[in-house]
């Protein structure tokens, strides 16, 4: 009777919010999947696009598995893994986003009976990360390499694979042109990792192929001043000044005080304001530069100077193109013009200034290191131009790693039909439980092939019938057919030409088995609501009391 009595314990503050066990569980599953049901559309060369309105009236077109997933707003704790993932996919590989929150989503749906029958999720984790090991060493055993072929070999090749990627996006349909485009642009930067040295600029107008790439340094024409157009817009073999400087008329008015005993030694005070301007001039025009650059304001008076003498200037040149002119040209930015040698100054074969569209451009072209280049991108509406330089930023990053780690696989969902062939044998050989797990894993596989048929409108059982059949073939010859998108039956990836580099399979696999494995061992979900209030209500105070600062000025500031 008197254990009986024992009074209740109470651990967690009141109002908390706890929900555990196989409950807890299935309802973190059901929030991922249907995370997965929203990007699930988007898969492949006819997928679909989704149109996200934020609160700021922001409109966003996007194909892209990872800008979706950021624009989404998602709150769900669980749910927020697979942002993460997505995340993380996007800027190690580039694509693939969709791929991985599609396999991570699968994985659970397929763990969810398992786990509503009684099974112990520990159980599912150790099938699932076995299962994992074995796919990338499968995936790495049917790689291909493209390493030691010539170069207009290994271009075109790349170019397959930038293809592969925007095949499905938005610009898919001119994706010859941006794949050959996007691979002359990475092989410019040659073993330059810094992705800020391709540069792309968007000019609305004109169409899709109106897009060129410059072999060197483009950007917009900065703010000028007048006499600018009396500077020659076109100079070949010039030399490059990068300055960090104001060439303005500065007045001393910053803490200066001084005292005439003299009205005439006024003047004396105005000449040295006007010497030191015309000191600085002096030196640029000595220096042998046609061209000078600045990060801050060039004014009236330097512009008109440069004019007179034959010398093409820019200020307010944004700090991203100054280093990337830097690289091109060879020149280094200075913050001072005294001392300016020939070490300095950077140079480049032509330098012109063009319209484009509705736009005047400065191109630097033909520049001696050419570790950079700049993708010009044209089309009709912006959001269209967004979401046509999210595809070629993803393009970039595949043949990136295409040229980094130069092994390929067929797309086209060939070498998850391959994989998942491959687990299901593996897991006839083995006894116990884990047999059905490592099973149930090789039919999650299953969904980028069937994800590929249903966004296309073909019959998926039909089509996964035939890639079963042929995979299953014993002489292996079938390990490279996928889904054909064009006819709706299957096709050999590799003879045409879907390619993907082999690290964004593997990486898609890693990640998605991680995350599933992740969201399995989580038993309970603890949601403290006191301390939300609590950051509600300090928040709430600090506003008050702003409000109460603000009617003791005099003017008082109104209560919400």
């Amino acid at each position: 009777m008197a254990a009986m009595m024992q009074p209740q314990i109470i651990l967690l503050k009141e109002g908390t919010d706890t929900s555990q066990g196989k409950a807890q569980l299935v309802s973190n599953i059901n929030a991922c999947m249907a995370v997965a049901d929203v990007v699930r559309t988007t898969l492949g060369p006819r997928g679909m696009d989704k149109l996200i309105h934020d609160d700021k009236g922001n409109t966003t077109i996007s194909n892209d598995g990872a800008t979706i997933m950021k624009l989404l707003d998602i709150i769900h704790p669980a749910a927020k893994i697979l942002v993460d993932i997505a995340k993380s996919q996007d800027s190690e590989v580039g694509d693939g986003t969709t791929t991985v929150v599609l396999l991570a989503g699968e994985f659970l749906k397929e763990a969810k009976p398992f786990v509503e029958e009684g099974v112990h999720p520990q159980n599912l984790i150790r099938s699932y990360r076995t299962a994992s090991n074995m796919a990338i060493e499968k995936v790495k055993e049917l790689a291909v390499s493209i390493e030691g072929k010539s170069l207009e070999e290994k271009k075109s090749l790349l170019a397959k694979c930038a293809a592969t990627t925007l095949s499905s996006k938005l610009i898919g349909g001119e994706k010859e042109f941006f794949a050959s485009m996007v691979v002359d642009a990475v092989l410019a930067i040659g073993n330059d990792d810094r992705l800020n040295m391709i540069g792309i600029k968007k000019v609305p107008g004109g169409t899709m192929r109106d897009s060129f790439l410059v072999d060197g340094v483009a950007f917009k024409k900065t703010f000028s001043y007048a006499g600018f157009e009396q500077q020659p817009k076109k100079f070949v073999n010039p030399k490059i000044l990068l300055l960090n400087i104001e060439l303005e008329l500065k007045s001393e008015k910053e803490n200066a005080e001084i005292r005439l005993s003299d009205p005439a030694q006024y003047q004396s005070i105005v000449d040295a304001e006007w010497n030191i301007i015309y000191d600085k001039l002096d030196k640029c025009v000595k220096s042998g530069a046609k061209v000078v650059l600045s990060r801050l304001a060039i004014g009236d008076l330097a512009t008109q100077y440069f004019a007179d003498r034959d010398i093409f200037c820019a200020g307010r040149v944004s700090e991203e193109d100054l280093q990337r002119v830097a690289a091109a040209a060879g020149g280094t930015v200075q913050t001072t013009v005294n001392n300016v040698i020939d070490e300095v100054l950077g140079s480049c074969e032509i330098f012109e200034e063009k319209q484009v569209g509705n736009e005047r451009f400065n191109i630097f072209s033909g520049c001696p290191s050419g570790k950079t280049a700049t993708i010009v991108l044209r089309g009709g509406a912006d959001q269209f131009i967004e979401e046509a330089e999210r595809s070629l930023h993803d393009a970039i990053m595949i043949v990136r790693r295409a040229v980094k780690n130069s092994t390929v696989v067929p797309g086209g969902g060939a070498i998850d039909m391959e994989i998942s062939r491959f687990l299901r044998q593996h897991a006839r050989s083995i006894q116990g439980k884990s047999q059905l797990f490592i099973n149930s894993y090789a039919k999650a596989l299953e969904i980028i092939p069937r994800q590929l048929c249903d966004n296309a409108g073909f019959d998926a059982t039909d089509v996964l019938n035939k890639l079963r059949q042929k995979h299953a073939l014993a002489s292996g010859e079938g390990a490279p057919y996928g889904v054909d998108i064009n006819t709706g039956g299957i096709a050999d990836s590799f003879a045409n030409f879907v390619w993907e580099p082999a690290v964004v399979k593997i990486n898609a696999i890693n990640a998605a088995t991680e995350a599933a494995c992740l969201i399995l061992s989580v038993d309970e979900t603890v949601k403290n609501p006191k301390s939300e209030s609590a950051q509600g209500d300090a928040a709430a105070g600090a506003m008050g009391g702003m409000g109460g600062r603000g009617r003791g000025r005099g003017r008082g500031m109104r209560r919400r």
